[in-house]
């Protein structure tokens, strides 16, 4: 086994991650690929709200955020944790969740600052894949500017998994 390989298994097993998804059911069966997976620290949120006192309460190294809930969808979720005036985790990696693969999806998820997204349904695989991208390399968020959100760099190797 390769040593970085071996380096990605023991940060993903050590991780602590937070789920935010309305759907139980979704959460329940990323929970399950996340503990096949040796990550044992999993919380999680059924909305926007509880997943924002989660973040400040719990201090995850990865949100796992579905993009479309009722009241605040991903897209406000992740406005409010990458604002640094109101969120003291306004750094901590997110992959976004979505049953919808479009680019101007893609587009605006990464413009807010997100890391990851994968479509669902998701696989173990692809999940492991995006943890340890971004548990081995964090990459900018952005920089909340006069016209909103602005990403210092590309977010580089986001794919879209079917």
């Amino acid at each position: 086994m390769q040593p970085n390989v071996k380096n990605n298994g023991a940060a993903i097993r050590s991780a602590r991650v937070l789920i935010v998804d309305e759907d139980f059911t979704t959460r329940k069966l990323i929970r399950t690929l996340l503990l096949s997976l040796g990550v044992t620290d999993v919380h999680d949120a059924g909305d926007g709200d509880s997943g924002l006192a989660s973040v400040a309460a719990f201090d995850p190294d990865v949100v796992i955020l579905d993009w479309q809930m009722a009241g605040m969808h991903g897209a406000e979720f992740v406005r409010r944790v990458r604002s640094p005036d109101t969120s003291a985790s306004s750094n901590v990696p997110i992959v976004m969740l979505t049953g919808h693969g479009e680019q101007s999806r893609v587009i605006e998820a990464m413009r807010l600052g997100v890391h990851e997204f994968l479509v669902k349904p998701v696989s173990g695989e692809a999940l492991r894949q995006r943890l340890a991208s971004v548990l081995r390399h964090p990459r900018p968020t952005g920089k909340r500017g006069a016209h909103g959100p602005q990403v210092d760099r590309p977010v580089a190797n986001m794919v879209v998994v079917d």
